[in-house]
Formats: structure tokens, sequence, C-alpha cells
């Protein structure tokens, strides 16, 4: 195993002025043995950090490291690295069990320590009776564990994953997500892991990089990134429904945005100094809670406000205004210029 540092890693694309920059200066040091989810909308540059990473895209700028070695001349085989793509990338004319095996073929890999390899992987995954099954006899879950299996048998010093997930239906994913966190704590390899699914980074991260327009907004653990969101961008992103961000909130301070989470609004039965009006404009059911979304009556401000509330609330009428109260030490407060955590 091999810890990974990022030292002010950049991309771009062509040269001169016509240049397009990607990624900007990113650093981060990922510990050995971690499992750290860089997460981000879609073009924001994970995929391609993640690519600089394994050696399938150049490093225009900055520094990359795995274990003690600057691996930025490195062709992708010489890094000791494996990766899980989005496609599964599984020959449809092989068997499982030579899909998981073809590597170590290659690599000239005794027969029987291929034998000892693929078994041990395909119990870790619980795909033991499909060793001789053909791709298009499987599930999608069960070719996406191949396609982990695969990595596994090689037994790298770091796992890559590109949004692995991606082709999944919500049941398989919410399954999938279980299996990677049981085979992580099995193996201790470390990993990066891309997706654009906050639900997936929050679940699977012990840390995670949050990425916007190729620039690290923060770097930290899911608690702290969720709690303590360093800029608005943060605070938007992680979390469903998103922060509550108001320009001008009634005893909002100037110069300042105000955000807060829609669990730490609460509904007050009457009108206080400290209650915000809100006229009910839609409400969704949730099953075991509801979204309420409505507008702020305020003289300088009539955005939309989130509360989320239990089943043990009735349900709101259109139309109705309500009297929503923050949660005095859950609020958070961001520089309306820099969108940085005050």
């Amino acid at each position: 195993m091999s810890s990974i540092t990022l030292k002010n890693v950049i991309k771009r694309y062509g040269v001169g002025k016509s240049a397009n920059q990607v990624i900007h200066g990113v650093t981060a040091d990922i510990l050995d043995g971690e499992f750290v989810v860089i997460v981000g909308p879609s073009g924001c540059g994970k995929s391609t950090l993640l690519r600089m990473v394994a050696g399938l895209e150049e490093v225009s700028g900055g520094e990359i490291s795995i274990g003690n070695r600057v691996v930025n001349d490195l062709e992708p085989s010489e890094r000791d690295i494996a990766m899980v793509f989005q496609n599964y990338a599984l020959y449809p004319h092989m068997s499982v069990f030579d899909n998981m095996a073809y590597g170590l073929k290659i690599a000239k890999v005794p027969v029987d320590e291929i034998k000892t390899r693929v078994d041990k992987a395909a119990k870790i995954l619980e795909i033991g009776p499909f060793l001789q099954r053909k791709p298009r006899e499987l599930s999608g879950g069960q070719r996406q564990r191949v396609a982990m299996g695969r990595a596994i048998v090689r037994q790298p010093q770091v796992f890559l994953f590109d949004e692995p997930l991606s082709n999944l239906d919500a049941k398989l994913r919410a399954q999938t997500r279980l299996e990677i966190q049981k085979l992580h704590r099995e193996l201790g390899i470390t990993s990066l892991f891309v997706t654009h699914d906050q639900v997936e980074a929050m679940t699977l991260a012990q840390r995670m990089i949050v990425m916007n327009a190729g620039v690290v907004e923060q770097f930290g653990t899911p608690e702290e990134v969720y709690t303590r969101p360093a800029t608005t961008f943060v605070a938007s992103f992680m979390g469903s429904p998103p922060m509550n961000l108001l320009k001008a909130a009634p005893g909002g301070k100037p110069g300042t945005i105000l955000g807060v989470r829609p669990e730490h609004l609460l509904i007050a039965p009457q009108a206080s100094s400290d209650s915000w009006p809100l006229r009910v404009e839609a409400v969704e059911m949730l099953g075991a809670e509801r979204l309420v979304y409505g507008r702020l009556q305020h003289a300088a401000n009539d955005e939309i406000i989130i509360i989320r509330t239990n089943e043990g609330h009735a349900v709101p009428t259109l139309g109705a205004t309500l009297h929503a109260t923050p949660q005095a030490d859950r609020l958070h407060w961001f520089d309306a210029t820099t969108s940085k955590r005050l």
C-alpha cells in the first residue's frame, strides 16, 4: 500500500494563449490505506485528476507521487495501480474467471498463484458460483463485481474508481456501496473514488475532495464538509436537499450570505421576533419526512426556503403562511464577495 501526494497539480489542453486550463493547482495528501472520494458536478475536473494519477493524462504542472515515487513520467503499467471504470470493460467471449485472470496471465504469474488470487477475490465479492459464466449471463451488479475482482487480483498499491456505480439502478448502487466499504475494510488499500453523487461521497469517504471548476473547494471528512462547509458552493452541493442560502434574510448581516440546512428550520406555531414568515408553494412527501417549499415574505428577499419536517407534522396548506424559526446554533455565514465561510 502507498500514500498519494498531489502538489500543485495543473492540467491544461493546448499551448500559449489558446490553452484551456481545467485543473488549477490541486494539492492534497491521501494517507496510506485511506479511502478518499473526489466529488463534484459534471465537468469539474474530477475524472481528469484521477486519470492523471493513473497516467492516462499527462500532467501539465506540479507533481504526483505514489508512495515515495514521483510518477509524472511513468507509464500506467509502472505505477502499480488498478482502475475500475464506469464501463465494466469485460471481454464478452471470456468466462468470469478468465476475465479476472487475464492481466495476471499477461504478467506471466504462475497458474497456481492465479487460481489462488482469483478464488480469494471471488470469495470476497461473493461471485464464486459465477466463475465459469460469461459476462452476458450476469446482472449489472455482478459484472461490476467482476470488474472490481479483476482489480483486486492485481494486488496493487492503489485502487482508482472512476464513477463505477453510474450504470447501476438505485437499489444496486446502495448494495454495491456496502460491498465497496466491506472490500476496503478487508484489503485496506489506498483508494481514490470519483463520483458526482454526493450521497455516494458521504457514505463511502473517510475524507472527500470537493471540486468545482478545477479547484478544490474543501478537503475533509464527510462530517466536516457537511457541518462546516468552507464555501457556498460546498454548502449548496453537499446535502439533499441543499442548504438554504439567503442574501438578505431577516436579521441578516450586511455583506454576508446566511446559510441554514432544511432540517435546522423549525415550524413555529405563531410569529415571533426570530421567526421568518413563509408562503407555502409546494410540499413533497418522502415517506417518513416531508419537504416544505415556502417563499420568504421579506421586503428585501422573496427567495424559496426549504424546510425538512417529519411525518408527525400536519401537512401545510398550499398558499398558507408558516413561521419558520432557524436554530441559532446551526447558522452558517459566508462572505458575499468571496463565497468563503466566515
